[in-house]
């Protein structure tokens, strides 16, 4: 699938951003990104409450593989291949794909702050400690009192 066909694909939609997202793309409507574009297969965002539409249909989750097993992302369904002729359905699928997404960013908890850590120049890193600076004004020499001769 090609950038153009993707547009065209969700035309009744609304308007979408496609981006360069792994071997593929990633499709977002106003910033929120709901379905991706895989090896020759379109997969929408999915949560609790659209997955069993997806099951019904008799779609499987995203799922790749590593060299020692394979995972499956629950969150992204591959669309039911009749949908690619029905614009109109593909549009309400979407519409529920991007509300599956909205939800689940809701969810997410904000990342931790972590403290600031000191910035380190990295000449400090590499250059061995110096010694504190010394002042070349001379000092004062302090005044003896004179020696008297005891004789």
């Amino acid at each position: 699938m090609d950038r153009d066909f993707l547009i065209d694909l969700f035309a009744d939609f609304g308007p979408v951003t496609i981006r360069r997202m792994f071997s593929g793309f990633g499709i977002s409507a106003d910033g929120t990104n709901f379905a991706l574009s895989l090896r020759a297969g379109l997969y929408l965002r999915a949560d609790e409450q659209t997955i069993p539409q997806f099951e019904a249909e008799g779609s499987t989750p995203f799922q790749y593989q590593t060299r020692a097993k394979t995972v499956t992302v629950n969150s992204y369904w591959q669309l039911p291949a009749r949908l690619f002729d029905d614009s109109e359905e593909l549009a309400e699928w979407a519409r529920a794909a991007l509300a599956a997404a909205q939800r689940a960013a809701l969810h997410k908890r904000p990342k931790a702050r972590k403290a600031a850590k000191p910035k380190v120049s990295s000449k400090a890193v590499n250059e061995p400690a110096r010694k504190p600076a010394v002042s070349r004004q001379p000092a004062a020499k302090a005044r003896k009192a004179p020696r008297r001769n005891s004789r």
